[in-house]
């Protein structure tokens, strides 16, 4: 699948911005399943420096410094990008949960078994998790199962929530959006001894004909990606949709939980009261 993205975020300032230092994780992931063909960001006003490099967990980042006096700061990403990540394996045939456990701090994943500020180890998150991973299941079974409850049990309702919502507060109100939802899910995983990363990204803004549009269309996204040991690597879940991530997702960037991963955060002299617009499009690239 290609999807043609656009990206536009507006900062108004009430009063001028004498200095601003910014980062931008905005550019899409290479991947293996993840092809980016192209990607531009165009940034108002132009800033006096711009550095490129990859963080800590390898996304692309833009680093930006603006001196001159402004108002008014907007960054429009816009790509190119091809998808299509692998089925998964039948669930029968991934490990048990235990093994996945056993092994989970000596290779790649080991850093996503750790809590993090906005997804910590917490008894409640890791007794709702513990319900569907009963000894000797296999690993992606309990995955399934557990991204399936949380999008029964859990009401998708905007605006109650923000970007720092404790993952307790979410349990126990049983309401939030797509970020609420990965947390919870990366925080009952680690719980349980299994690593687990917040992914950042989009979903498509159009649904194929006759299927209803994707909860969290027209925004940024966000879902988890969990560790199925070695030989299976890791899996895409966005338990907001309860639906695996094949062809309807761009990975921007992950980490291990939303601080890690804004598609904008920096510090700004000046500036007062600001308001904030974002836009965002994901549309399938129609090829003959």
């Amino acid at each position: 699948m290609i999807y043609r993205l656009r990206h536009v975020t507006t900062y108004a300032y009430a009063h001028s911005v004498d200095l601003a230092a910014h980062l931008l994780l905005l550019t899409p992931r290479s991947l293996r399943y993840q092809n980016v063909v192209r990607s531009t960001l165009a940034i108002t006003p132009t800033p006096s420096h711009v550095t490129e490099a990859a963080d800590h967990f390898g996304n692309a980042a833009t680093r930006v410094f603006l001196d001159l006096p402004h108002e008014r700061f907007e960054v429009i990403a816009e790509a190119l990008v091809e998808v299509r990540f692998p089925d998964p394996p039948a669930p029968a045939l991934t490990p048990p949960w235990e093994d996945v456990v056993a092994t989970a701090r000596h290779g790649e994943a080991a850093e996503f078994v750790f809590p993090s500020h906005l997804a910590p180890i917490v008894a409640a998150a890791t007794g709702y998790a513990a319900a569907s991973f009963p000894a000797g299941r296999p690993v992606l079974a309990g995955l399934l199962e557990l991204m399936g409850r949380i999008r029964r049990d859990f009401t998708y309702k905007p605006g109650v929530t923000g970007n720092h919502t404790q993952v307790v507060e979410v349990l126990r109100d049983r309401r939030g959006v797509c970020q609420d939802f990965a947390h919870v899910m990366t925080a009952a995983l680690r719980g349980l001894g299994l690593p687990a990363r917040y992914v950042s990204g989009y979903v498509r803004t159009r649904p194929p004909p006759g299927r209803a549009a994707r909860r969290g269309a027209d925004q940024s996204h966000a879902w988890v990606e969990a560790w199925m040991g070695e030989a299976y690597g890791w899996v895409g879940l966005d338990p907001t949709n309860d639906i695996v991530v094949r062809d309807e997702h761009v990975v921007l960037a992950w980490g291990r939980d939303f601080i890690d991963v804004s598609p904008l955060s920096g510090v700004i002299l000046g500036g007062g009261d600001h308001g904030l617009r974002v836009g965002v499009d994901l549309e399938e690239v129609v090829t003959v």
